[in-house]
């Protein structure tokens, strides 16, 4: 099992956090490894929506569709991936803190075979990258 987490406090209102951080055509830009998004189904997001992401890791294109599995917006955000050796859920919180919002990132994971070692190894990655891209959101949200 992998279970990877942290968060960050963005000096902007939740409203504004949670809705540039919910809509997938924004990952490419906040997030270090995600190269595109493509939606699978019609907008807006909505429970039951899918989008393919690209993403380079370790030097390699991962092509991966999240399914959104829930969202009460400015809140939470869940989506899990259905396909590929390592499923992953992805859940997104937002909350208020002193007219900032605290926004958390989630990554859990049940990796099988060759990538349950690979997904012990990849935590402290996984970490990194996760704290990068919500450095990358903080930077983006508060210059704007």
């Amino acid at each position: 099992m992998v279970d990877v987490q942290t968060e960050i406090l963005i000096q902007r209102p939740r409203e504004i956090v949670a809705s540039y951080a919910s809509n997938p055509d924004n990952a490419p830009v906040w997030y270090v490894n995600i190269r595109s998004a493509q939606w699978q189904t019609p907008k807006p997001l909505a429970v039951g929506s899918r989008v393919a992401f690209t993403a380079r890791f370790l030097g390699r294109n991962l092509d991966y569709v999240y399914e959104f599995t829930e969202l009460v917006p400015g809140e939470k955000l869940t989506m899990r991936t259905s396909q590929g050796p390592f499923p992953m859920r992805t859940t997104y919180t937002w909350s208020d803190e002193n007219g900032a919002t605290r926004m958390t990132l989630r990554n859990t994971g049940e990796p099988s075979g060759f990538s349950a070692l690979a997904g012990i190894l990849m935590a402290p990655m996984m970490r990194t990258a996760m704290r990068k891209d919500l450095e990358n959101l903080k930077k983006i949200l508060e210059a704007g």
